[in-house]
């Protein structure tokens, strides 16, 4: 029996029959790109940029920064830092960034573009999803999740699970473990949801609500062991970070990733109680699109029945993901009676699928919408002469069309607030008040002239230490080894992965930043600082004033003479007393 499910039949659409379609797909991939660069366009490093090319960089030269924690443990993303990490061996972090970012906005461009023809529309739509998708995830998530931005492993990931998404709704499933398989070798949870998700759409399209005149598709095919082996590029990684290592070693490891570092994106309780207004109306108003219009189009012949098929497995994939979403919010209720179980099980980010798919096939409905209701005043008479019902379906059509039409609208505001507010700013994300939380009302000039200090402070590190050097850094930063290239004891952004390290994280940042001083800043105390001396290697310190004054009683090392920086200093520890 065939694998592949039902073959699509109907007239289709005209925009795939014009002999230029290969050029509207190609400007549509232009907009997107453009759209992409408008909204996150964002000088790197962006968020997480300089969390992952910073250990990609090492993974393809061991040497730098070789006495760093964070870049030196264990690659989890080894797909990711092999197919993107390779120009940092002859570019800068900066470059291979846009050349990331270059390369995974294509990919979810692409995927859009697909996803659309999938679904009978014309390429130019992916525009209008794309606001509303992108827009949907940052003002709907649950859990903090986003797609487009800077380069990091889920996004060629996703990049490929549009194109997995694309194969579903053409009911093509050997294609779609295969495409799910490759995004879980970049980043295992992505392509692993996804896989669940698509098993999901499976059961129900290919057993539930299968076509009876159409062969019955197979799950077990070589396609979805083919899928399982690519995937094992990414699992066999992701695993390995516990091997070797205690039950109990691995229990407290999971403890202080999900409750201490990470618990924004895991733990339910933590989650902001606005945010689940939020993703509950997000959820609500796609689920209404998706099950609304399959009765408003079921007796429509603009609406073909591929078409009616593809926003059946559409919905199929969506309703997956949110089901994946809902076990994890079950499970968020077991820290109170089995908080250890909890701590591992909350790990898989449960809610990441849901925070992307759920805006994603809302914006694909609106598309539909959009453009269904866009035809000939003819075709609408004609359509009021045949049918009594008509005027009824007009009325209930021009309402969906209206809130179409708003919701789109709505998602072009807050994509152009979103991007106006961060342009206004005046500096990159990752150096954002905002987001390392501190000053975060400051101004335009303010930011400005912060982020010029830091990187003029991180110019001087690597211009006056060794390439060995290790340092004692601000607690709110994330780009030190971005622009410095020197190792760091510990910093908050940079938690590994594999057990050991990250138990030895946690360790040193409270041993660094203190519990006593809110864990805001490093000690002063002589005492304190000979023994980081002595067990890391630590001959500088690099402070922020603002946080811990403009003086301290150590020896400053910068800025001295002609030097200008007001908001950070260098510092040289006490020396190890040699009696």
């Amino acid at each position: 029996m065939s694998s592949t499910g039902p073959i699509e039949t109907g007239t289709p659409s005209a925009s795939a029959s014009r002999p230029g379609r290969r050029i509207d797909v190609m400007m549509a991939w232009f907009a997107l790109m453009g759209l992409f660069f408008v909204y996150a366009g964002d000088a790197p490093p962006s968020v997480n940029e300089a969390h992952y090319l910073a250990k990609a960089k090492n993974f393809w030269n061991p040497a730098w920064c070789q006495q760093d924690l964070f870049v030196t443990s264990g690659k989890a993303h080894w797909v990711f830092y092999w197919v993107f990490g390779w120009p940092t061996k002859w570019w800068s972090l900066s470059t291979t960034a846009w050349m990331g970012r270059i390369v995974g906005w294509g990919m979810l461009a692409a995927g859009l573009i697909r996803l659309c023809s999938a679904l009978r529309l014309p390429a130019i739509l992916a525009a209008v999803v794309a606001v509303i998708w992108v827009a949907g995830i940052e003002q709907g998530n649950l859990a903090g999740e986003w797609v487009v931005g800077g380069i990091e492993a889920k996004v060629p990931a996703f990049g490929l699970v549009l194109f997995g998404i694309a194969e579903l709704l053409h009911r093509r499933w050997s294609r779609v473990w295969l495409l799910f398989g490759t995004a879980a070798a970049f980043h295992v949870l992505t392509g692993g949801w996804a896989v669940v998700a698509g098993a999901i759409a499976f059961v129900w399209l290919e057993r539930v609500r299968r076509d009876r005149a159409h062969s019955q598709a197979r799950f077990f095919t070589p396609a979805l062991f083919a899928g399982g082996a690519i995937s094992l590029l990414g699992l066999i990684p992701a695993v390995s970070m516990s091997w070797g290592a205690s039950a109990a070693e691995s229990t407290s490891a999971a403890r202080v990733y999900t409750y201490f570092r990470l618990s924004h994106h895991l733990l339910p309780s933590a989650f902001h109680r606005d945010w689940y207004v939020r993703h509950s109306m997000l959820t609500l108003v796609t689920l209404g699109f998706l099950v609304g219009q399959r009765w408003l189009y079921r007796r429509d012949e603009l609406a073909s029945l591929p078409q009616r098929d593809a926003f059946t497995a559409l919905t199929a994939f969506t309703i997956g993901a949110m089901l994946i979403s809902i076990c994890g919010l079950f499970i968020g209720m077991l820290p109170a009676v089995a908080p250890d179980l909890a701590a591992k099980l909350l790990r898989f980010y449960w809610c990441r699928l849901a925070d992307v798919i759920t805006p994603l096939a809302l914006g694909c409905s609106v598309a539909k919408v959009l453009y269904v209701t866009h035809v000939p005043d003819a075709v609408s008479r004609l359509s009021f002469r045949r049918r009594p019902w008509g005027s009824l379906r007009v009325d209930a059509r021009s309402v969906v069309f209206l809130a179409s039409a708003a919701i789109f609208l709505s998602a072009c505001g807050l994509a152009g607030w979103s991007t106006w507010r961060w342009m206004s700013g005046g500096v990159p994300i990752s150096h954002s008040n905002s987001l390392l939380g501190l000053r975060r009302n400051a101004d335009y000039a303010e930011q400005r002239q912060t982020m010029q200090d830091w990187i003029n402070v991180c110019r001087f590190v690597r211009a006056n230490t060794p390439e060995d050097a290790v340092l004692l850094t601000p607690r709110h930063q994330q780009s030190f080894k971005w622009y410095a290239e020197r190792a760091e004891v510990v910093n908050w952004k940079d938690i590994p992965q594999d057990v050991v390290s990250l138990r030895e994280w946690a360790r040193r940042f409270v041993e660094i930043y203190p519990i006593e001083l809110s864990t805001m800043r490093v000690t002063i105390r002589y005492d304190r600082l000979r023994e980081f001396r002595r067990k890391y290697g630590v001959n500088w310190m690099v402070v922020d004033r603002r946080v811990v004054g403009p003086q301290l009683p150590l020896v400053q090392v910068y800025p001295n003479g002609n030097e200008r920086n007001s908001t950070y200093a260098i510092y040289r520890l006490p020396s190890i007393s040699t009696k």
